[in-house]
């Protein structure tokens, strides 16, 4: 046993070296100046090409102001909601540091309660490592600045450094970013609101953060404000910094701050694409919001200017030239959002996020979620089972000449035998958006088609878990996929238009994938930055599986709903999509060197929920097939030069595994490539109906409508006249049905869900109100 002067000298020995190193601590560190955090500079950015995109910053959103500036309210109210001790406290507080340290000994949060003082150091103290060398200094700072400062400074200091949202840093700032006046002229209750903002402008700011956080809705913000700011005043009121008339006058009327507004140079596209990368690097770096918002940063994008002039054009040409919200109603409110994205390399190369900021477009529709991508999912269903095949096959991939029934009003049969119920235990039946009797038709055909009911039961054959991996190791985030119901295999799923043509880009570069990134270098002084290598290339899926679904989508251009695509003149593979109630539809395609999507729907400006677009732009609905891929194949033309190397060819694939009740192969004359021996042609299931000797085309047909053109026939589906391709495909069943998935492709009706409501197993879908930036696009993934 050690004696009691051993033990007394070991304890002296250890007091004493944390008070030396403690005493050095505080000697070494200083004290933080507010002006020093008001200095800042524009961050530039650069095209790929390395010319200069916009030079943008947040120096003109920062001033100081005294404490004689700020009104008492104001200061009451951080008072009484943060810190009532401040007047009397040491600065700091040991337990909340204790716990920090405890969380991060033990990988969890590391913020412990904050004194403001405390938090005053961490406005000023950039660096927002959450390390234990950062926290001992914060410690020793926090101890500094309250022996040598007075509160007032130190109240003073944390009002001027704090982030309100919007850009804003300090009262002054915010001020005139939520009320348009000085600070000075701030009432009780507009203090209350600028208060609350403290706890987190991206979840308390009523107009809403959802290109950061797509929980952060409007509505989401608006509950979230209304109720802290309530208890913001109540507390004053009880602490006794409102009389009893000043917080009934307050609490009488929510303080409506003003809108969002654009920065200076931040128009057009420059926003979204300036958003986009500056969400990409706080996600990919060590740079915090604050050092970013500091400025000083040369950040170089993947953003090709003529390409996103090309997509911003195509997109205006086509909207001016349909969408008349001067003379239609139905017309008001139509949004477009598109990307494009490199195959084999994962860059985003241009965009398309709205309107521009300047006319109070702050969302970015290029890389937001909320909007159901339809029959675009369908591709990952054939890979899926071109990879896994079905509990019909053994786990032995199908080819997609295997046959499936392709009628309207089936049911869905689960693997087990079990037929899919719906909520109150009926059977659930699958529609198409004809009710044209198709018979067992190809896979090949019923992509060509957008016909909806094979690929439910394909689905369901295969496994929707089997389809959300396919689609995940593409691209697509999870977090953006709805739930696995028989409505899963429709695109109930929300991703962005930068998730989709990048999960495409996979299939251009046959099955090989790379994350979206959108920034190349981040420089600081002239250093680089690490953490702006480009995103590994990886196998997503076998060569083989991808080079058929673009033979299968090539065949979708030529032959079926993506035929206006063709106008591009070489070859390309893309798929239409349209969803349920007609609230959304897309076109997403590609040519070796290119993929891109384009999304098109309406919105309500004050809900953000999705609205019909049936009788937009004069017609009864829109269709993937119609606006969307005129958008894609006027910026396709721009964007896309040089030879046209076309695609590798498809090999033979899997074999003929047929759906429940097909008992023969198909005939080969649907296919480019066949690769089977059909036996018996299948006989055809209804009476064909005549075609008219001399169509016309209807007066109110679009050019685009081509499900509606000639009075007739189209090779897809009964159009104006009845016909259905004329004559008998597939082995003798008629082609029939689908002009593009059409309205019930996003999700189930008659006798299911529709959208936003719910499936056949009785669980809710996607709903209809968009989210944003961190689960549509890219953060998650690289980030935005």
């Amino acid at each position: 046993m050690p004696s009691w002067k051993l033990v007394s000298g070991l304890c002296l020995f250890l007091f004493g070296s944390i008070v030396a190193v403690g005493g050095v601590g505080y000697a070494l560190v200083g004290i933080p100046d507010e002006n020093d955090a008001a200095k800042s500079e524009n961050n530039v950015y650069l095209w790929a090409d390395g010319s200069r995109m916009v030079a943008t910053g947040v120096g003109v959103n920062r001033q100081n102001v005294p404490l004689s500036e700020i009104p008492k309210a104001m200061q009451f109210a951080v008072i009484s909601v943060e810190n009532k001790t401040f007047w009397d406290d040491s600065g700091v507080d040991p337990m909340g540091i204790g716990r920090a340290f405890w969380n991060m000994a033990n990988g969890g949060d590391t913020q412990g309660g904050s004194t403001i003082t405390q938090q005053f150091v961490k406005n000023t103290y950039l660096s927002q490592d959450q390390t234990v060398s950062r926290k001992f200094k914060e410690l020793f700072i926090s101890i500094k600045v309250g022996a040598k400062l007075g509160k007032p400074q130190i109240l003073q200091g944390y009002l001027n450094t704090s982030y309100y949202g919007r850009n804003a840093y300090g009262i002054q700032a915010a001020a005139q970013t939520y009320y348009g006046v000085d600070a000075k002229d701030l009432s009780p209750s507009q203090c209350a609101f600028l208060a609350a903002l403290l706890k987190g402008p991206t979840y308390y700011d009523p107009a809403g953060n959802v290109n950061l956080d797509s929980s952060a809705t409007p509505e989401k913000n608006r509950a979230n404000s209304e109720r802290r700011w309530k208890t913001i005043l109540s507390e004053m009121y009880k602490d006794g910094h409102l009389s009893k008339a000043e917080y009934d006058e307050a609490i009488a009327k929510y303080p409506e701050p003003q809108g969002l507004k654009a920065t200076k140079g931040m128009t057009g596209q420059i926003s979204y694409l300036v958003d986009t990368a500056k969400r990409y690097v706080l996600a990919h770096s060590d740079i915090s919001r604050t050092e970013l918002d500091k400025g000083g940063y040369t950040i170089r994008t993947t953003f090709d200017k003529k390409k996103v002039d090309a997509l911003a054009a195509a997109v205006k040409k086509v909207e001016k030239a349909n969408i008349k919200p001067d003379k239609r109603e139905l017309d008001k409110h139509v949004q477009f959002g598109a990307a494009s994205v490199k195959p084999n390399d994962g860059a985003i190369v241009a965009l398309y996020g709205g309107a521009g900021f300047e006319n109070n477009h702050f969302t970015n529709n290029a890389d937001t979620l909320g909007v159901p991508v339809g029959s675009t999912w369908k591709p990952f269903v054939l890979a899926a089972a071109m990879e896994y095949g079905t509990y019909r096959s053994d786990g032995e991939g199908i080819s997609p000449m295997s046959l499936y029934n392709g009628n309207d009003h089936i049911k869905i049969k689960r693997p087990d035998g079990t037929y899919v119920l719906n909520k109150d235990n009926t059977p659930f039946y699958q529609e198409n958006e004809s009710d044209a009797k198709n018979g067992y038709i190809t896979l090949r055909k019923a992509m060509e088609q957008s016909i909806n009911t094979p690929f439910v039961q394909l689905g369901m054959d295969v496994g929707m878990d089997k389809v959300a991996a396919v689609a995940e190791k593409s691209g697509v985030l999870k977090s953006s996929m709805a739930s696995q119901n028989a409505s899963f295999a429709l695109g109930t799923s929300t991703p962005s238009a930068i998730r989709m043509a990048d999960a495409y880009a996979t299939f251009a570069a046959s099955g090989k994938h790379a994350d979206p990134y959108s920034v190349t270098s981040v420089k600081k002084d002239g250093v680089e930055v690490p953490g702006f290598k480009k995103p590994k290339v990886s196998q997503a899926m076998p060569p083989e599986v991808a080079d058929n679904v673009t033979d299968v989508l090539e065949n979708v251009i030529q032959n079926g709903t993506g035929f206006r695509a063709k106008e591009l003149g070489r070859k390309a593979a893309g798929k239409t999509g349209t969803t349920d109630s007609n609230k959304s539809a897309w076109f997403v395609g590609y040519t070796q060197q290119l993929s891109t999507a384009v999304a098109m729907f309406r919105e309500d400006p004050k809900s953000h929920s999705l609205l019909s677009m049936n009788g937009t732009a004069g017609v009864e609905s829109i269709h993937g097939g119609d606006i969307p891929t005129e958008v894609w194949t006027a910026y396709m033309k721009e964007a896309v030069t040089g030879p046209d190397s076309g695609f590798p060819d498809a090999p033979k694939i899997g074999k003929i595994h047929n759906g429940e009740g097909a008992s023969v192969s198909p005939s080969p004359s649907v296919s480019a490539t066949p690769t089977e021996t059909p036996t018996a042609p299948v006989t055809p299931t209804h009476t064909q109906p005549e075609v008219p000797e001399t169509p016309t085309k209807s007066p109110e047909c679009k050019p685009w409508q081509w499900q509606c053109q000639d009075g007739g026939a189209t090779d897809g589906g009964a159009t104006d006249g009845g016909a259905t391709d004329g004559g008998v495909t597939d082995g003798g069943v008629t082609d029939g049905g689908g002009t593009d998935g059409g309205g019930t492709d996003g999700g189930v009706t008659d006798g299911g869900a529709t959208d936003g409501g719910t499936t056949p197993t009785g669980t809710p879908t996607a709903t209809s109100t968009r989210g944003g930036g961190k689960n549509g696009g890219l953060l998650g993934g690289p980030g935005g």
